[in-house]
């Protein structure tokens, strides 16, 4: 999200080819990590946010789903963290719905911070009890819960002592909790932090949200300052609609697969679309066509793909996963 990457075993590109931006923001030791991992030019909202984060105001990030909106509020905290050399209590909390704990994105943030020696845990209902007591014996700078789970440990004396050092909370998919009672306790919680640590920085994200204004409230509180940072990113999007017509090769396929050569002649258009690319969502309008689909693709493909199948919340969907 909100970066250009390279592939394995390819030279980085040179050091003119990376934006001079981050490093007119971001500690060097972070810029040189950032760019290992391919963020060679900030996106739209992070040239707006980022500046805003270090200033140290109170910040509500508003985009659309994939324009790097974690990393504008992470990459100038975990800056700060090097540059004030923070290495005792938790310095940051990062609040996300336990179903977002494994996005690639906060999975890959936790890898940068861990090789710039800033300490991560996650922490949720699920989290062992051996690591719930070496999270209190050594806590990390960086915490990584859930709205629920933040309730719990606020009650808790043993984590307390390390909240006093925070000074910056990130709210993820604010827009989720704003009318939700998961968001009534989260304001609560809030408030309650406070008294443990004194104010602390506050950084909401959100998809584009059409009340900036009681989106900011939810996220301050009453009396705090809230600067909205707000970018509608469009996409571009090739639509393209084919018909393939069934050849020989099909006829043999169909015969193999026990279907009619033109489901065959589409199948195999399919696959070539899949094996030009990383990953293939494959959209079908019932579960079971996306499991047949699925189990005739594994076959087509063999040991080169991997193919799952899944029902998407808002209809039943199928999708096939080519393993790169």
């Amino acid at each position: 999200m909100g970066r250009q990457t390279h592939k394995a075993g390819e030279a980085l590109l040179p050091d003119g080819l990376m934006s001079d931006f981050w490093g007119r923001y971001l500690h060097p030791r972070l810029v040189g990590v950032i760019r290992e991992f391919g963020y060679l030019e900030p996106t739209p909202v992070q040239e707006r946010a980022i500046p805003r984060v270090l200033g140290g105001v109170n910040v509500l990030i508003t985009a659309p789903t994939g324009s790097g909106k974690t990393e504008a509020a992470m990459f100038p905290i975990m800056s700060k963290i090097l540059s004030d050399n923070l290495t005792s209590g938790v310095a940051a909390i990062y609040i996300t719905p336990a179903r977002a704990l494994n996005r690639d994105v906060n999975i890959r943030l936790r890898e940068i911070a861990n090789r710039l020696g800033i300490t991560t845990a996650v922490r949720h209902g699920d989290t062992p009890e051996s690591e719930r007591r070496r999270q209190v014996r050594e806590p990390p700078v960086i915490l990584i819960t859930t709205p629920e789970t933040l309730q719990v440990i606020l009650a808790m004396r043993s984590m307390r002592r390390a909240l006093r050092s925070v000074r910056w909370v990130v709210v993820d998919e604010l827009h989720e909790l704003m009318n939700d009672e998961r968001g009534a306790q989260l304001s609560i919680a809030l408030e309650r932090l406070v008294n443990i640590a004194g104010e602390y920085q506050r950084i909401g994200l959100s998809a584009t949200i059409g009340n900036t204004e009681l989106a900011s409230q939810f996220l301050a509180g009453v009396g705090r300052p809230v600067e909205v940072v707000s970018v509608d990113v469009s996409r571009e999007m090739e639509v393209s609609v084919e018909y393939p017509e069934a050849s020989e090769e099909d006829v043999d396929l169909a015969e193999e697969l026990n279907t009619t050569p033109e489901t065959a002649a589409r199948l195999r258009r399919i696959v070539e679309i899949i094996s030009a690319h990383r990953a293939t969502l494959v959209f079908t309008n019932t579960r079971d066509e996306a499991e047949l689909l699925g189990h005739r693709l594994g076959r087509v493909l063999g040991d080169d793909a991997w193919v799952s199948t899944t029902a998407h919340w808002t209809g039943r969907r199928g999708r096939a996963l080519r393993r790169a």
